[in-house]
């Protein structure tokens, strides 16, 4: 494009070397003459530029008339008389006359000539040169006038432009425009494309400045919101050598099995392009259409078009000029009285472009929706220029001061313009930008008429889309097909990651995220780990708090072992007071005098260590429960084991071992050997517990979904010495018990002792088993049932029997009904 430019610029400063051009006639109605004129350019004839070789000055009155680019002319007309007759309610220039230039700008070429044209008049001392221009049309054709017209710093607004380019100040210091930025457009499509779910998509753009930016922007920002384009191409001027071309396009998008196309393009480019659609018969697509030809009646009014499925587009807000319609009339009914049908012109003016306005007007156009927007656009520039005017010429007494103005001295007061016309709000950012939005408008035909329809809107501060689809009619009224996703493979399922099978990451697999896992939907291809306090089942969008295994206080188990725990508690403080009451009887006597008191105070503690159980762990009842219980529990056995040793002893081994039980007994032997197998517990116990000290901790490991809050080492190697002592005193304890199976009644407990100990190992081996399957709530309330459960299998194995004789069998508890038990013992050996 700059290529061409460059060529057509140097062809026509040559031609302007060599006086060729005559800048004098300017076509009847193209201007009028002011203190201060205002240019306008406007593209009144379509010509076909040539596509290859150099760019040539194509003829413009060859071309077909432009209705579009005649009803924006007339709007800038009609806003210089409004405000030349101080018929506008702003009264801007009072004792100012505007004037006006008009430039057929039908090519880039012809463009650039008329740039050329006014930047010439700059040099002359004349009254009636430009201040300021109004135009051109599209981004193609303002690139080299902007950048022309900004080496002189002559205001320029464009009504149409919107290339993204143009917003750069240091290329286009004078640059302003009416119309949104094309990157406001390419937002309003992808809010567009996401609203509806069309993430599957084919993009066109016309082979300009044009479309080739807005393909260009649209196709970097689709990927940050899954929108893939897996075809794009490029729409180039028709001909016959481009013919082949489009219809490989059109091909290509049958072969992509897409459902969207967003065509980003001139209406002229396109106008060319869609007789190829037509072609191959294509129906039952989704268009999305820029704001140049989605509602052009260029486009729409193309035989057959309506064939091609729905379309939707982006448009200039729709804004009414009150009073327009009828200044139109009234130029079309002068045109009518006017005989002459063209001016005559000499040959050394044709390279101007001039256009006769009456020639024109008798084509007596329609306007249609498309026009009135941007005739509003041209009305708002003229009224720019003019608030401009107005600040550098000091109006604001009432009378303006005429002076000989420079138009640079537009460019501050233009930037800082802000007014209101209508319900529009005019002024400009820092760019030389509108902070305007635009309409979403839909196709809307009845037969083969064509309307226009808003459905909806897209602000900009903040981007904001609204569209109603019942407001769409939808191509063959299927409203549920026509707004269906557009996809290359559908979504996946809540809680599965993609894999993705190709280039374009709308193409993929689902695998559903594993447990503990979850699927981020900034994230779609990755399953992210829960943290180590949560957990998820597969397929999950997000983690959940782990549940936390406790032994609550409130927990109706832990009531019940409470209540459990109380009467073991009340058992074993019955059972020392009624032994301690009787302690010098022979039943007291014989299950241990004394040692029984110690039995049940260990007993008792044992029971008590069941209490660090409840509730959340701390670090003391971690380092007590299982020590109180393991020590408290080896004295009773300890006791019960010396007692039962003393009794086969005395009733079995005293003849054998006299001297040696003698020795022992005479010396506190009972008294020192359950001291010492206290002590070796104890030490045993504290030094597991200082060497590895039991802490509070969460077993994350053993459930996936809970957290086991307990204490640590509960089977560690301390514990299995401690459990493996006390394992070593219930066999000798047993042992010597059942020895003593066929003794006198009064002094045989084997059978007792022999259940209570049985009872106890089956179930601290269930507890242990369980627990190594098993860590809930049942788990820990099972530990403290067998604690308490060992306590009371003692106490009733061992200490009732006693109790009762003492207590119901009074007779029994007599010293002579012991030696009559020894009597007959001693008779049956």
């Amino acid at each position: 494009m700059f290529c061409s430019v460059f060529l057509s610029l140097c062809w026509l400063m040559l031609q302007l070397a060599a006086g060729k051009l005559d800048y004098t006639s300017r076509g009847q109605g193209m201007q009028l003459q002011g203190d201060y004129t205002f240019a306008g350019f406007f593209p009144l004839h379509y010509t076909n530029e040539p596509t290859k070789g150099l760019p040539a000055l194509v003829p413009c009155d060859q071309g077909r008339p432009n209705k579009h680019a005649f009803h924006l002319m007339q709007a800038m007309r009609f806003a210089v008389e409004e405000i030349n007759s101080n018929s506008s309610p702003h009264h801007l220039l009072p004792g100012v006359k505007l004037g006006y230039q008009m430039y057929d700008i039908c090519s880039n070429p012809a463009s650039v000539l008329a740039t050329l044209d006014l930047l010439e008049q700059q040099n002359s001392s004349g009254a009636g040169k430009a201040v300021g221009v109004i135009g051109p049309d599209s981004s193609s054709n303002t690139f080299t006038p902007a950048v022309l017209l900004g080496t002189y710093l002559i205001p320029e607004i464009s009504y149409e432009a919107s290339s993204e380019m143009l917003s750069n100040k240091l290329l286009y210091p004078s640059f302003f425009r009416t119309i949104s930025s094309d990157k406001n457009q390419v937002a309003a499509m992808i809010q567009l494309l996401v609203r509806f779910d069309w993430m599957w998509i084919a993009l066109l753009g016309s082979d300009n400045d044009y479309g080739l930016q807005g393909m260009k922007s649209l196709s970097e920002q689709a990927s940050n919101h899954g929108i893939c384009i897996p075809y794009q191409g490029v729409i180039p001027s028709a001909s016959a050598s481009t013919a082949e071309t489009m219809r490989n396009m059109v091909e290509n998008i049958i072969k992509t099995k897409v459902n969207t196309i967003v065509v980003f393009s001139s209406k002229t480019k396109f106008f060319g392009f869609v007789p190829f659609i037509l072609e191959k018969n294509i129906s039952d697509k989704v268009w999305i259409g820029t704001e140049d030809w989605s509602p052009s009646t260029l486009i729409s009014g193309i035989p057959g078009i309506q064939t091609i499925g729905t379309v939707i587009g982006i448009s200039v807000k729709d804004t009414s000029i009150p009073g327009f319609e009828d200044f139109e009339k009234k130029v079309v009914e002068a045109a009518m009285q006017h005989m002459s049908e063209k001016s005559n012109m000499s040959s050394s003016n044709d390279c101007l472009q001039s256009s006769d306005l009456y020639s024109l007007a008798r084509n007596n156009f329609t306007m249609d929706q498309y026009d009135t927007s941007s005739s509003f656009n041209v009305y708002k520039a003229v009224y720019a220029l003019a608030h401009a005017l107005h600040e550098t010429l000091g109006c604001d007494a009432g009378e303006c001061h005429k002076k000989n103005l420079e138009p640079h001295e537009l460019l501050l007061p233009l930037s800082q313009v802000r007014f209101s016309l209508g319900n529009s709000s005019v002024y400009f950012d820092a760019n030389g930008e509108p902070p305007t939005g635009y309409d979403i408008v839909s196709w809307a035909w009845r037969g083969t008429k064509w309307s226009l329809r808003v459905v909806g809107s897209f602000t900009l501060d903040p981007i904001t889309l609204t569209v109603d689809p019942d407001l769409i009619q939808w191509f063959g009224n299927d409203e549920s097909k026509s707004t269906a996703p557009s996809f290359c493979s559908p979504p996946c399922p809540e809680g599965h990651k993609k894999l993705l099978t190709g280039q374009h990451a709308c193409c993929f697999d689902c695998e559903a995220c594993p447990e503990a896992t979850f699927l981020n939907k900034s994230e779609p291809t990755h399953c992210q780990p829960c943290l180590p306090e949560q957990w998820a089942p597969p397929s999950s969008v997000q983690c959940l708090n782990r549940t936390v295994l406790l032994l609550d206080w409130d927990n109706p188990l832990s009531i019940a072992l409470l209540f459990y725990l109380a009467t073991c508690l009340l058992m074993t403080c019955s059972t020392a007071v009624i032994l301690l009451v009787h302690l010098d009887t022979p039943v007291a006597k014989s299950a241990g005098g004394r040692t029984c008191l110690l039995m049940l105070a260990a007993l008792t503690i044992a029971a008590l260590s069941s209490l660090c159980h409840f509730g959340h762990p701390s670090p003391l009842a971690c380092i007590l429960k299982q020590p109180l219980f393991t020590i408290s529990f080896s004295v009773c056995l300890a006791c019960i084991t010396v007692r039962a040793l003393q009794v086969v002893c005395i009733f079995k081994f005293s003849s054998k071992l006299p001297p040696a039980y003698d020795r022992w007994m005479k010396k506190s032997g009972p008294e020192i050997t359950i001291f010492l197998v206290s002590v070796t517990i104890l030490l045993v116990s504290v030094l597991r517990v200082s060497l590895d000290t039991p802490q509070v901790s969460r077993d994350l490991d053993f459930y996936p979904d809970k957290i086991v809050l307990e204490c640590s080492k509960t089977l560690s190697y301390g514990s299995g010495v401690e459990l493996a002592f006390v394992s070593i005193l219930s066999v000798l304890c047993f042992s010597f018990s059942y020895m003593g199976k066929d003794l006198p009644a009064n002094y045989n407990e084997a059978k007792c002792v022999t259940f209570s100990l049985m009872v106890y190992m089956i179930s601290w081996i269930s507890f242990f088993t369980l627990y190594l399957i098993n860590r809930d709530t049942f788990t820990m309330a099972a530990r403290v049932f067998a604690t308490l459960f060992s306590v009371l299998t003692f106490l009733a194995g061992y200490f009732f029997p006693k109790v009762y004789i003492i207590v119901f069998k009074p007779k029994m508890n007599t010293t002579a009904h012991f030696q009559n038990c020894i009597q007959m013992y001693t008779m049956n050996r």
